[in-house]
């Protein structure tokens, strides 16, 4: 293909690489993250042939787009009908429309009731096509703040061509969500529950791969949202929201923590989706709010909430807008993240920061306004939702005049996934889908271990070795 998209790491030290081999390594070699050399574009002719498409086929559209031909026409399509086909809505993203020019856009109907299965599911299919075509092997490793991990896992379990290793802080995810990765049986999944945060369990990760000999050794992959492969795939329901609004501009409105949901959007926009805000909801943990708020940002502890998915102080993803801030200027990226790792602080300069003031708005909730949301949610609109949708519901209705534009709120988990806070804050218990029932009873598998990266290295040897 003439238009081939190529790689390139955010910290300048990488270029070139095809996607394939973006897919494959997760973490550029330089400690950065991979983007597009150029933003592949949707026309108008484009988004007009795809206005009646079914959802594997718009996210087959994407695919197409950012994987050139590391894919044949007909192996893209087989591996997006396969990503969403046990998907329990027939739509795999139904756009719910709740009054006043608000929309809810449901990702919570694969296979682990998170919006991480529409990446996950589609990932995991990828990379063991690709890995069977070169007789291979990979250890993929992730750290979670709650539904990562168990989307990798459902979407992995099983597949000879992997090890999956993932890592959770130990009692800063639900209870759901950690049975939902630890009671997985299959020998090719290794769950480790960090004493620490989330931050430190995405320390270890590009430790990891930072650790040279390590990553060559283990053959290291990554399914964190620091591979591009999952932007991509997240890219795909904005554009389909858009297609399903009848192609009218609207906002987003996305509770983030690690900003890879919203990031995403942003990619949408840079294809040519008339995204007009992307609304960022935050909790306690606010760095991203605060980030698009002053263009500064401080390490500061993690504060645990309501919405643990969330509870996150350094967004990783903000380095790949960060990186067009800057000019795309690969060297200043990297020594702009080596004075925040050093000094613990990120000021950028407001002239920097105004194309993104001009696109992104934030707002964040406190535990008590997230309950308190959600309860009101619940008794004028009889809808029940986890409390990561509701922060960003209450964001757009914070930050936006709804009568002005749509806004798509995207719905991130299965109130189910939240039972506890979600009967506190409603009333209500909600309705736990089969894939959830019994999880409860099932036996646990996970190692306990320090956030220390000798320790976590020398597990990994041993269990990935062991089946």
């Amino acid at each position: 293909m003439s238009d081939q998209v190529t790689y390139l790491s955010t910290r300048g030290g990488v270029e070139g690489w095809s996607f394939e081999d973006v897919l494959l390594a997760g973490l550029a070699p330089d400690g950065g993250l991979f983007v597009p050399d150029v933003w592949p574009m949707l026309s108008e002719a484009d988004l007009e042939d795809l206005s009646t498409a079914d959802f594997p086929d718009v996210c087959a559209a994407i695919v197409t787009r950012f994987a050139g031909d590391t894919f044949s026409p007909v192996e893209v399509r087989e591996l997006t009908s396969a990503a969403y086909r046990s998907f329990q809505d027939p739509q795999v993203a139904p756009l719910r429309d709740l009054g006043d020019q608000l929309h809810l856009l449901e990702l919570f109907w694969g296979p682990t009731f998170s919006f991480k299965d529409f990446a996950l599911q589609l990932l995991g299919q990828m990379i063991d096509l690709v890995l069977s075509k070169r007789g291979e092997r990979l250890t993929i490793v992730g750290a979670t703040s709650g539904d990562t991990g168990s989307a990798a896992i459902a979407a992995l379990a099983d597949r000879k061509s992997v090890d999956v290793v993932i890592l959770h802080p130990v009692g800063r995810v639900s209870e759901v969500q950690r049975r939902q990765m630890t009671t997985v049986d299959a020998a090719n999944v290794h769950n480790i529950a960090i004493d620490g945060t989330f931050d430190d369990c995405q320390d270890l990760v590009k430790a990891m791969f930072a650790d040279e000999s390590f990553r060559a050794e283990m053959r290291l992959s990554a399914v964190n949202s620091i591979n591009f492969g999952r932007i991509m795939a997240q890219v795909a329901y904005y554009v389909w929201a858009y297609l399903r609004l009848d192609r009218r501009p609207f906002s987003v409105a996305v509770p983030t923590g690690n900003f890879g949901n919203a990031y995403a959007a942003y990619v949408a926009s840079a294809m040519g989706i008339p995204i007009e805000s992307i609304i960022v909801g935050n909790n306690a943990n606010h760095g991203v709010s605060r980030l698009i708020t002053s263009g500064s940002l401080s390490i500061q502890d993690v504060v645990p909430t309501v919405a643990p998915a969330m509870d996150i102080a350094v967004p990783s993803n903000f380095e790949r807008l960060l990186f067009d801030i800057l000019g795309r200027d690969g060297q200043l990226l990297a020594s702009t993240m080596a004075d925040f790792r050093e000094r613990g602080v990120l000021n950028i300069p407001a002239a920097e920061m105004a194309g993104v003031t001009s696109l992104f708005r934030s707002a964040w909730m406190a535990d008590s306004a997230i309950e308190g949301y959600m309860g009101e949610l619940y008794r004028t609109h009889g809808v029940i939702v986890d409390p990561h949708t509701a922060i960003g519901i209450a964001a757009a209705r914070m930050r936006l005049d709804l009568a002005n534009t749509p806004v798509v709120a995207v719905a991130t988990a299965h109130p189910a996934k939240f039972a506890d806070t979600v009967e506190r804050a409603t009333g209500v218990a909600p309705d736990t889908p089969a894939g959830l029932a019994g999880i409860a009873d099932l036996p646990e598998r996970y190692a306990s271990l320090p956030a220390d990266l000798a320790t976590v290295e020398a597990h990994i040897r041993s269990a990935t070795r062991s089946h």
